[in-house]
């Protein structure tokens, strides 16, 4: 029987649109699948509190959209895709009342840290002058580096745990501001290649920003719809793959899924050997995630936060690394590491005229259902004095309620698996291919696959590309 589509991809995060689009401009017949019945995965935005407070759902900030190299060889911007640059794309407070923030400008950001400026500089320079060229590595599957010798003095510095890497630097601001950024990594700082995920981010916001996607990351999703749609493409809405059997014919198969949904799905087709590595592949700590609306802007101590897109709460290196360790060996921190966005104080379509957004969370153990709002609005209060008093209305998500909203953030794992060194690169098996499975023409496009988490798209870009060579 000749087969209905030429591929079928399940799940419509930012990587199963990317592998959609690759392989439609490819010339393929191309299904996209998804069980919700709005497209998007992590890119998703609802009225989660009152009516006119549009709250990003999962992805709020995306320095890796703006960075990576995929997204930016799209017209996105043509099919409803508007970036917001905030001036300040990350701001740091400590209890001394000082703030370090992450600025646009490497010179900038460094001319605020004292004594650890010309430290900082030598760190991110050779990573921000050579970022197109670097990319294209770190942000792909193993390999052959294009560029071994500059990917190669990254990894140096990059392979480092956090805490490590932080001696580099004597102000007490400065290493605060560098454990928020290692902390998005969702593991110990002390943890080898923490020092990656800190230099990435902040690299990436020096070379294009940390920016937030006007009217919500829904816009995102759909400004990569509606071009997948222009090129041709197919959408079926609504229909959750429980088996594949349910999945039309089709010369090859994508999923943008998880490993161990991957296995509930296709499991029986996959060899021993396989169904036993993605047995194997470890999922990390979860979230507690909380909106507010709220009647004003919040209160912050410092004035310097009211230009700052994003918030890092926690106080210093050595708070946030206690905090993130407890929580990894499934403790609770009553000080916990929080991240906040205030995206309403630059896109007035979040929230009703004179109201405002925020949107934060924090991490706690995998598969957690302890609610921890009095500790995050303790967090927030703790630097703006007065923050409860303009909370109108709130809505929470525990990690079972992250897990049933996406299936693919197992234990509420929304970096779908531990980026640490032992899956950085072989996420979610080691193969030649980690896109590739054990079964002819099935493939996995996950945040699961390398580079792992982030709306970049890489994962999905990187597997159709495997997929349209194996294919022809």
């Amino acid at each position: 029987m000749d087969a209905t589509y030429d591929a079928v991809v399940v799940g419509s995060g930012p990587n199963g649109l990317s592998a959609a689009i690759v392989l439609q401009k490819h010339g393929l017949k191309v299904l996209l699948i998804e069980g919700k019945e709005t497209i998007g995965g992590g890119m998703r935005t609802m009225e989660l509190t009152l009516p006119g407070f549009h709250h990003d759902v999962c992805s709020a900030i995306h320095p890796m959209a703006g960075a990576g190299p995929f997204f930016k060889t799209l017209p996105l911007a043509e099919y409803g895709l508007e970036y917001i640059h905030p001036k300040i794309l990350a701001g740091h407070p400590l209890p001394d009342g000082r703030v370090a923030s992450l600025h646009r400008s490497l010179s900038g950001t460094a001319d605020q840290l004292g004594s650890d400026s010309k430290a900082y500089i030598d760190l991110l320079k050779p990573l921000v002058d050579h970022w197109d060229a670097l990319s294209s590595d770190f942000l792909a599957p193993l390999k052959i580096p294009n560029n071994p010798i500059k990917l190669g003095l990254f990894g140096i510095n990059a392979l480092q745990p956090a805490t490590l890497l932080a001696r580099k630097f004597k102000e007490t601001s400065t290493r605060a501001l560098w454990a928020g950024m290692a902390a998005h990594g969702i593991q110990p700082l002390t943890n080898v290649t923490t020092s990656a995920i800190a230099m990435v981010l902040m690299a990436a916001g020096h070379h294009s920003g940390w920016p937030m996607i006007k009217g919500g990351s829904q816009t995102l999703a759909d400004s990569l719809t509606n071009y997948f749609v222009a090129l041709g493409g197919t959408i079926e809405k609504g229909k959750m793959i429980a088996d594949f059997s349910q999945i039309p014919d089709a010369k090859l198969v994508m999923f943008d899924v998880s490993p161990k949904n991957l296995l509930n799905i296709a499991g029986d087709k996959f060899s021993k050997l396989y169904r036993w590595q993605l047995n194997r592949y470890r999922y990390g700590m979860g979230v507690f995630k909380m909106d507010f609306a709220l009647s004003q802007p919040i209160p912050w101590k410092s004035t310097a936060l009211n230009g700052a897109g994003t918030v890092h709460l926690g106080g210093t290196i050595e708070d946030i690394s206690k905090s993130e360790k407890l929580t990894w060996e499934g403790k609770y921190s009553q000080n916990p590491f929080v991240l906040l966005a205030q995206q309403s104080l630059f896109d007035k379509t979040r929230s009703p005229e004179g109201s405002h957004t925020a949107w934060a969370y924090c991490h706690v153990p995998s598969g957690s259902e302890v609610d921890m709002s009095a500790a995050i609005e303790n967090q927030i209060e703790k630097y703006a004095p007065g923050f409860k008093e303009t909370i109108i209305g709130k809505h929470t998500f525990n990690t079972k309620e992250i897990e049933n909203y996406n299936p693919n953030y197992i234990g509420g794992d929304i970096n779908a698996g531990v980026q640490d060194w032992s899956q950085l690169f072989t996420r979610p098996a080691l193969r030649i291919s980690p896109y590739r499975t054990s079964f002819k023409n099935i493939y996995i496009c996950s945040a699961s696959t390398p580079p792992g988490g982030g709306v970049h798209g890489m994962g999905g870009y990187y597997a159709a590309k495997r997929a349209i060579k194996d294919l022809f």
